[in-house]
């Protein structure tokens, strides 16, 4: 059994939207019958996406009715991986990247801003900002580290003024561009280029 929290407040259904039951279709089109049960990731994360960021257990019993599979197997799926949230998280789903090359520049301080900013314990939903955040393990955006992602999307080059900043802004609901938050250019050194420098490369 997964040490993944399920929420103890269950909806009784979950029914698909009419936008995302046409999703759903185009994407079982890319699975022979005998192997439409592959599609379970795409749909849990359909699911997800339309729940609020997480996935209740009539969801996880819907997908396996649709693709004749057992609820079992889709529990397996939705457990295993840490992308699939089964409680409550929040309009805000912060995720602070912890390992090595993060905590070396200083994610140590960014979890801090989490524990001030959003709740003292990860995991928690802080309603009035509607977020909530854990640690996790590598992000694959190392040469821009430290870094968070939220929801999906990656913020980078962060220090505790950056990060503070970012979680402010979500009590007015405009988070700032994503990416660096520094102004570096996708992976360039921190002290700007040093070759290719004409205005036009």
């Amino acid at each position: 059994m997964s040490g993944k929290h399920v929420a103890k407040n269950q909806p009784s259904s979950f029914e698909f939207s009419n936008e995302n039951k046409i999703k759903i279709d185009e994407i079982l089109k890319k699975y022979p019958d005998s192997k439409k049960k592959s599609a379970v990731m795409p749909l849990l994360y359909i699911a997800q996406r339309q729940n609020n960021n997480w996935i209740p257990l009539a969801a996880i019993q819907l997908i396996a009715d649709m693709l004749e599979t057992a609820y079992i197997k889709v529990y397996e799926v939705a457990t295993f991986y840490t992308m699939y949230n089964l409680a409550p998280v929040g309009k805000y789903f912060v995720q602070v990247c912890t390992t090595t090359p993060c905590m070396i520049r200083g994610s140590g301080k960014v979890v801090e801003m989490c524990k001030k900013h959003i709740h003292e314990k990860q995991g928690h939903v802080n309603k009035e900002l509607d977020s909530s955040w854990i640690e996790v393990e590598c992000l694959g955006a190392c040469v821009n580290a430290p870094m968070v992602q939220i929801n999906e999307d990656y913020y980078e080059d962060l220090n505790a003024e950056k990060a503070e900043k970012i979680f402010n802004s979500f009590k007015e609901g405009t988070l700032p561009k994503i990416g660096s938050q520094s102004g570096r250019r996708g992976s360039e050194p921190i002290q700007n280029r040093t070759t290719l420098l004409n205005k036009n490369a």
